[in-house]
C-alpha cells in the first residue's frame, strides 16, 4: 500500500509513471548541481560564473543533457544545403542541439520543417547580442527555405518586470522593427506579440492549456526555481513559450496541420523551457520540438558578468553612434592584454579572455583573418589597442547598416508582419 501511495505521488510530481532506476525525462533540475561541481548558474533570468573565459558549455550540455554539435553533424548540413556553413556553426557559436538530426532527416527526405525563436522585449533597443539568435535564424531560413515564427513575451516582460502592459507591449512593437531590420522575407515570416495574438488564434491557447494541464506545480518549481510567492502569471507563463513550438498553434500557416517539425535556435539559457516542452508533447499527442543552442555573448566587462540592458556601457547598442561605438570599446572591453607593452610584447595576449576578439569572433566573417588576429594577438605583436581597433571598425558599419535599415521599416510593415495570415509554404 505504502509502495502505491509513492509510486502516486511520483506520477504526481512528475507526470510519469514510475520506472526502477529511471529518473524523470527531460526534467533534470537547472540549478541541481552542487558549488564544487560548478560555479555557473544558467536559468532564463540569469547566468553567472566566476571564470574569465565564460561559463564551460562542455558541462553544461552534460547538464542539460543536450547533444554536442559536432564537425559530423556540421557537414551533414553543409551537404543538405549545398554550402558553407555559417560561421556560427563553424566556430561553435552554436555548440549544442537536441534532435538536430532528426529535422536532417526529414529534409533530407522532403519534408519541411518550420523555425521558431523568440524576444523578450524588456527595453526600447536591443544591443549586438540580441541579433545572435536573428542573425542565425535569417540565415537558417534563407538556406533551407523554411517559415519562421517570432515570439514577442510582452507578457512575460511585464510579469517579470516593473512595466505596464503598454509599456511592454510598446517595446514590443520597437524590438520588431529591430527584428525586421535584420532582413526577414515577409512572405515567410510571422511576428506576434503575446498580448495581441492570444486572443485571436484558435489553436495557440488550446495548446497552452494542453501544456497547463500536463505539467505540475512541482514540475516548475524543479525547472524554473518559483517559489511559493511567486504570481500565478509566472507559474504558468512557461506553457504560453511552449505553444509556439507546435504547428497547431498557427492555424492561418500550416492549415491546423498538427505533424510540422519545429526547430528552435535560441541562446543555452532559454533550454529549460523547452526542456519541458519536450517532455509533455508526446503526452499530448503533438511533436517534440528540436533545438539549437548558441553560447551567451559576453558583456564588454568580460564574460564573468552580464549584459544588462540598463548598463549602457554593458553592451553595444544597436542605438549607438560610431563615436559612442569607439569610446565604449577603447573604454570598457575587457582585455586580454599585459599590463605594460613590454609585457605584452614579450608574453602576449590571452584570447581566452579579451572581450575584443570574443566580439570578433561573433561578428567578423573572415576565418583567415580571424586565425591571424589569434595568432599576432597571442604572439605579442599586436598589442590591445590594435585589436580594439579591428572590432571598432568591424562594428561600425554593421551597426550603421542595421540603423539604415531600420529606418526604413514602416508601421505598415511592423502590422504585414504582425497580421496572422497564410505564408508562401504549402504544407
Amino acid at each position: 500500500m505504502m509502495l502505491l501511495s509513492l509510486k502516486l505521488s511520483y506520477k504526481t510530481a512528475t507526470g510519469q509513471d514510475y520506472q526502477a532506476g529511471l529518473p524523470p525525462r527531460d526534467l533534470a533540475s537547472i540549478n541541481n548541481c552542487t558549488k564544487e561541481e560548478s560555479e555557473d548558474l544558467v536559468d532564463p533570468w540569469t547566468v553567472q560564473t566566476s571564470n574569465a573565459k565564460g561559463v564551460d558549455y562542455d558541462k553544461l550540455i552534460v547538464r542539460f543533457g543536450s547533444s554536442k554539435i559536432d564537425t559530423d553533424l556540421i557537414n551533414r548540413i553543409e551537404r543538405a544545403i549545398g554550402q558553407k556553413p555559417h560561421r556560427f556553426l563553424r566556430r561553435g557559436i552554436f555548440f549544442s542541439h537536441r534532435d538536430m538530426d532528426q529535422v536532417l532527416h526529414a529534409y533530407e527526405n522532403k519534408k519541411s520543417f518550420y523555425l521558431y525563436t523568440g524576444r523578450g522585449p524588456s527595453s526600447q533597443a536591443m544591443h549586438v547580442g540580441h541579433l545572435i539568435p536573428f542573425i542565425f535564424t535569417k540565415w537558417l531560413q534563407e538556406v533551407f527555405d523554411v517559415p519562421l515564427v517570432v515570439q514577442l513575451t510582452d507578457d512575460e516582460k511585464y510579469l517579470w518586470k516593473d512595466l505596464t502592459t503598454e509599456k511592454a507591449h510598446e517595446y514590443a512593437i520597437e524590438n520588431a522593427k529591430d527584428i525586421i531590420a535584420c532582413g526577414f522575407d515577409v512572405n515567410k515570416t510571422f511576428i506576434f506579440s503575446d498580448l495581441d495574438y492570444l486572443g485571436t488564434s484558435t489553436g495557440f491557447y488550446k495548446n497552452i492549456v494542453k501544456v497547463q494541464k500536463h505539467v505540475t506545480f512541482n514540475q516548475v518549481k524543479g525547472i524554473f526555481g518559483f517559489t511559493d510567492s511567486d504570481c500565478i502569471g509566472k507559474i504558468s507563463f512557461p506553457a504560453i513559450q511552449a505553444a509556439p513550438s507546435f504547428s497547431s498553434s498557427f492555424p492561418q500557416i500550416f492549415n491546423g496541420k498538427e505533424n510540422i517539425q519545429c526547430l528552435i535556435p535560441c541562446a543555452i539559457d532559454q533550454d529549460p523551457y523547452f526542456r519541458m516542452t519536450r517532455d509533455v508533447a508526446p503526452r499530448i499527442g503533438l511533436l517534440k520540438p528540436a533545438l539549437m543552442h548558441s553560447v551567451f555573448f559576453p558583456a564588454l566587462q568580460g564574460a564573468q558578468t552580464k549584459m544588462s540592458a540598463s548598463d549602457p556601457n554593458s553592451s553595444i547598442f544597436l542605438t549607438d553612434s560610431p563615436k559612442q561605438i569607439k569610446t565604449k570599446i577603447n573604454k570598457h572591453a575587457f582585455s586580454g592584454g599585459r599590463d605594460t607593452i613590454e609585457e605584452h610584447r614579450k608574453y602576449g595576449g590571452n584570447c581566452d579572455v579579451d572581450v575584443s576578439f570574443m566580439y570578433l569572433t561573433f561578428f567578423l566573417e573572415d576565418d583567415d583573418r580571424l586565425e591571424q588576429l589569434k595568432q599576432a594577438y597571442t604572439s605579442g605583436e599586436l598589442l590591445t589597442g590594435e585589436l580594439k581597433k579591428v572590432l571598432i571598425e568591424t562594428l561600425q558599419p554593421l551597426v550603421a547598416a542595421h540603423q539604415e535599415r531600420r529606418k526604413q521599416v514602416t508601421d505598415e510593415m511592423v502590422k504585414q508582419f504582425m497580421t496572422p495570415r497564410k505564408l508562401a509554404f504549402e504544407f
